[in-house]
């Protein structure tokens, strides 16, 4: 058999044509979901419900998302009761009921967790629809991949104009512009980092015209911290250390401090880049030990500055079995703190 390569294999139209024939489609995204994936599968979900003249959250919907991990605090202010399903714990996983499976904003057995071996046996059409360098071929047979674009609703955007054949994403519907925006928004770093291009302000200027309220949007999913989240902050920056002359900025969360500030683990999000403010930092990482019964087991996110000097911290990750993007990537270990550390400023130097 010949082994599939992690590739585009057919195109938005083909993959519009395919969700249009569907009367129930699944759409995935990774465990512990991210503005991106978020948005992605709220927007697909929603698209292929207009185009079918039914509303997003009606049970006669065509479409549902479905979610494993923690959702972030921010979550209810963008999901405006579209059909969905949360699938974290021990919630049973769903018979197979849709005869389409989408899955947005990853390719990764890894990432798909506890659904990975649900989409195994699933015996419909799959579809992948990513951004990412590395995936696994083999999880559908009908991929987008387009490691070009800043975010995942990038080509959802296009698969979204099309189900509703609309020549813009300017002419979408709001409650469909918005989670778009809420992707390309926040895997772009609220448009600062360099993965921006002419095309992403291009699009996001069409989803503004649509009705997108960016000030609001911002204000939603930036600046409604828990306090928590403030403590945990601090024991993250009391554990900064620089290494690579200066170049690497190095942090570490343990259980222990997450148990003294009352944090959870969804208020770790974007601790990692706060060292990138300073001058002499090229590349940011924070390691944060996990919950396990077993062996050790740590969570490694990396962040870097483009331009001269730029670590690629997808050639980093991949050292762990991790992998992600040249600015942005993580992986899991089986390593300690202490351990992945030192494996970490070892493989950067």
């Amino acid at each position: 058999m010949t082994r599939q390569t992690w590739s585009t294999n057919c195109t938005l139209d083909d993959i519009a044509a395919r969700i249009a024939r569907s009367p129930n489609t699944a759409v995935l995204t990774h465990t512990k979901p991210d503005g991106d994936a978020i948005g992605s599968s709220l927007a697909l979900v929603r698209a292929i419900a207009a185009s079918r003249h039914t509303s997003a959250s009606s049970v006669a919907s065509p479409a549902e998302a479905w979610y494993t991990g923690p959702m972030p605090i921010w979550f209810g202010s963008v999901q405006r009761q579209t059909r969905m399903r949360s699938l974290d714990g021990g919630d049973q996983l769903p018979p197979h009921e849709p005869d389409l499976v989408v899955i947005v904003d990853t390719g990764s057995w890894t990432q798909l967790d506890r659904l990975a071996d649900w989409v195994r046996a699933f015996e419909g059409d799959v579809i992948v629809i990513d951004h990412h360098l590395a995936g696994d071929a083999d999880v559908a047979a009908m991929r987008y991949i387009d490691t070009g674009a800043a975010a995942a609703c990038e080509p959802v955007a296009g698969v979204c104009t099309r189900l509703l054949n609309v020549a813009s994403p300017a002419r979408l519907n709001e409650s469909i512009a918005e989670p778009l925006y809420l992707g390309l928004a926040t895997d772009t770093g609220w448009f600062r980092h360099s993965n921006v291009s002419p095309a992403v302000f291009r699009l996001a200027g069409d989803l503004v015209e649509a009705g997108v309220q960016h000030e609001q949007l911002f204000q939603n999913i930036e600046q409604r911290d828990r306090a928590a989240r403030l403590g945990l902050m601090a024991r993250a920056l009391t554990s900064l250390e620089f290494a690579l002359g200066g170049a690497a900025a190095i942090m570490t969360l343990t259980q222990k401090d997450f148990e003294e500030t009352g944090a959870a683990p969804q208020d770790v999000g974007g601790i990692v880049d706060l060292p990138r403010c300073v001058e002499s930092v090229r590349v940011s990482a924070l390691l944060t030990e996990q919950r396990s019964t077993g062996e050790p087991l740590t969570k490694i996110s990396m962040r870097s500055k483009g331009g001269p000097g730029m670590i690629d911290v997808n050639v980093v990750s991949r050292a762990f079995g991790g992998g992600g993007h040249a600015q942005a990537a993580g992986a899991r270990t089986n390593l300690s703190l202490a351990q992945a550390k030192a494996k970490l400023i070892e493989v950067m130097s």
